[in-house]
């Protein structure tokens, strides 16, 4: 298992080599054996798997354009089962950039194979199996879907991106189904150097090899620029140059397999970033150097005129706000006032990304924006009132955690406010969200906070604060054994941030539905639910309810658990071993105030006892208190988790501490009939 403790590995490549071909493995040329086979011969729980996967990156030197890279992509794919359908279609990301450039998808063909007593048939691809659709403001996705997929199909595809950008995208060895046979080769201009940083939280690496590959241009003209990385000017006297190379072949890859609260899986992908380091002229000398540390990185992109640049000059917004904040002297107010204008003011239009598409101003008059147009239209706001208020660059956890000095590992911002001792995050991206309360997209390890003097820092962005649940139960036992009561909840925090955006735009019908779904017999009325928009405010949930398969009677006695239907059925943790961390998001208590009412005419024969559990010296611990009073049964439970990220190496112990909750959840009360 890799650590996050582990340093930093700038893999540095030394050998010679030479460029393998695929000979086994060639387009058009499927057997009747690879369509014959029923299950996967490693892992038979497979749906599918890639049989061959070839990927080749190289940097073409053109008159015109200067270096242009190609990405060859040749995929063939054996379906197992209707489970595996789902890769049978394939969406390739193309970039375009800012200044009007952009990637090309050339040389699209892709055929679907299928044996037919004996017999293979052929479909092809055709234009209208392509489709074209906006992912955001940068990336336009194109989407194969392959034709007459059935059960034991095998699919092939293969393409070219032409682009006339340096940024390399990311490298993948490894997929979420089985893979037989990768072939990687990339070759990058001498001109060129790359860092280059494996995923250290992935459990397979591939080997590498690299070497050089002589090549040579006809033409000594100055490179254009490009809107992902500039190309720097560059000339030389001689037309000879040479590629450095890395290559991967690889067979028998095991696939990345999810487990239940383990985040964004992604992040456990075995994949290599290239970052652009530098560029070097004829002589090997450096003529543009770009993220060689932190701070270069954090400055490099606070001079961004789309980051950094937004803040010049914005006034804009100065007559609108001026009536808001009037006779307002509080510096905490006035944030809070102005992160609720910005919130109600310019609406999220679904993108992402660290910088302004069309500048703060536009969006604000338009009322709407991405991720970097409405936190930055926020910083901008609180600055020009003389708050400190700066951006913090945030890796989503989508986007995994950044590991080595990279602009690519950036693609999110919020707002740091600080005030004497207060520090307060902000993201005016969610309606619901709150001071100090980010969406969990956000939720990513740490950040980075750059300031405009030039300075800039990590700060956690991880939860410290509890997100608590406090569930008030009332229950009583009618005599024909079926149960009605009232349920209050009062929920905080992140739970109640994930509590609003379930249900607080949801109609009490569909909410009551929500309630009610797989709980039994259960009717649910009176639903009230208060500060549904409050966000500063603890959200406030009340129902009644009645249950009318509430016990088991067996004679003379009848059986139920405290819980009722509000208790876990099962653990979630049912793997022996766990390869990656449980990742509950933040910390948190559940706590739970039960009151039963005993019918008339029946004593308790059993109750549960009380019994208080712990795991790791109170990270995470479980009490079970129960008492009787008179016509009553009381319990109060209280599950609480003090350290929100569980390290794989303690799975079997928290495995089974969570295993003795449920059992626990299980025990039953009996009574008897007088």
């Amino acid at each position: 298992m890799f650590s996050m403790k582990n340093p930093v590995i700038i893999l540095v490549f030394v050998f010679s080599i030479t460029f393998s071909s695929a000979q086994d493995f060639k387009y058009g040329k499927v057997t009747k054996e690879e369509l014959a086979k029923k299950v996967h011969s490693i892992d038979s729980s497979a749906n599918a798997a890639v049989l061959y996967r070839e990927e080749k990156i190289s940097f073409n030197f053109t008159e015109y354009d200067g270096f242009m890279q190609e990405r060859e992509v040749y995929e063939r794919i054996k379906i197992y089962n209707k489970e595996g359908y789902d890769w049978a279609t394939k969406k390739v990301f193309i970039y375009k950039g800012g200044s009007g450039k952009t990637e090309q998808l050339t040389n699209v063909k892709g055929v679907t194979y299928n044996l037919d007593n004996g017999k293979i048939n052929k479909d092809k691809l055709k234009k209208d199996g392509i489709f074209e659709e906006e992912y955001n403001e940068y990336t336009v996705i194109s989407t194969l879907t392959m034709p007459n997929i059935q059960d034991g199909a095998v699919i092939e595809y293969s393409y070219k991106i032409i682009s006339p950008f340096l940024e390399i995208d990311d490298l993948y060895f490894q997929s979420f189904i089985p893979t037989n046979k990768l072939e990687i080769s990339v070759a990058t201009p001498q001109f060129y150097t790359y860092d280059k940083q494996v995923n250290l939280k992935a459990l397979y690496l591939p080997n590498f090899k690299g070497g050089k590959r002589d090549r040579v241009y006809r033409s000594t003209i100055s490179s254009r620029s490009g809107a992902k990385i500039s190309q720097t000017n560059f000339s030389r006297s001689k037309s000879e140059y040479f590629d450095n190379t890395i290559t991967v072949s690889e067979e028998n890859i095991p696939a990345v397999k999810g487990e239940s609260f383990a985040g964004n899986i992604d992040n456990y992908i075995s994949k290599m970033s290239m970052e652009l380091s530098s560029i070097l002229n004829e002589y090997g000398a450096v003529e543009k150097s770009f993220s060689s540390s932190w701070e270069k990185v954090s400055k490099t992109i606070y001079n961004y005129k789309s980051f950094g640049g937004q803040f010049k000059k914005a006034k804009f917004f100065k007559d609108d706000i001026s009536p808001l904040l009037a006779d307002v002297t509080n510096p905490i107010q006035k944030v809070n006032i102005l992160y609720n204008y910005v919130k109600f003011k310019v609406k999220w239009n679904g993108n992402i990304g660290y910088t302004s598409r069309n500048r703060i101003q536009e969006a604000y008059k338009e009322g709407t924006g991405n991720v970097g147009d409405i936190n930055l239209l926020l910083i901008a706001m609180l600055k020009s009132q003389g708050i400190d208020a700066n951006p913090v660059l945030v890796s989503t956890k989508n986007n995994g955690i950044p590991l080595f000095p990279t602009r690519k590992g950036f693609n999110y911002v919020i707002c740091l406010v600080q005030h004497e001792d207060i520090t307060i995050l902000l993201d005016a991206t969610e309606f619901y969200s709150s001071p100090n309360v980010l969406p969990l997209r956000a939720l990513n390890w740490q950040g980075r906070v750059v300031r405009d003097d030039g300075s800039s820092g990590w700060i956690p962005l991880r939860p410290s604060s509890i997100s608590t649940q406090k569930t008030f139960f009332n229950v009583k036992l009618k005599e024909d054994l079926s149960a009605k009561g009232k349920i209050r909840k009062n929920i905080t925090s992140h739970s109640a941030l994930m509590y609003r955006n379930r249900y607080a735009s949801m109609s009490t019908e569909d909410h009551v539905k929500e309630i009610e779904k797989d709980k039994g017999s259960i009717e649910v009325s009176e639903l009230v639910v208060e500060n549904a928009k409050k966000t500063t405010s603890p959200i406030k949930v009340s129902y009644n309810y009645e249950l009318i398969d509430a016990v088991d009677e067996i004679g003379d006695k009848i059986y139920f658990t405290p819980l009722l239907f509000l208790a876990d059925k099962e653990s979630p943790f049912k793997l022996e071993k766990r390869n990656y961390p449980i990742d509950f998001s933040m910390p948190l208590r559940d706590k739970y105030f039960i009151n039963i009412m005993i019918p008339e005419n029946y004593n308790v024969d059993f109750m549960p006892g009380s019994e208080i559990l712990e795991f790791k010296n109170g990270e995470a611990s479980y009490s079970f208190i129960a008492k009787q009073n008179g016509q009553y049964l009381q319990f109060s439970i209280t599950f609480e988790l003090k350290n929100s990220l569980i390290d794989p190496m303690d799975y079997e112990v928290f495995k089974d501490f969570y295993e003795k909750i449920i059992e626990k959840q299980a025990e039953q009360i009996v009574l008897t009939k007088a």
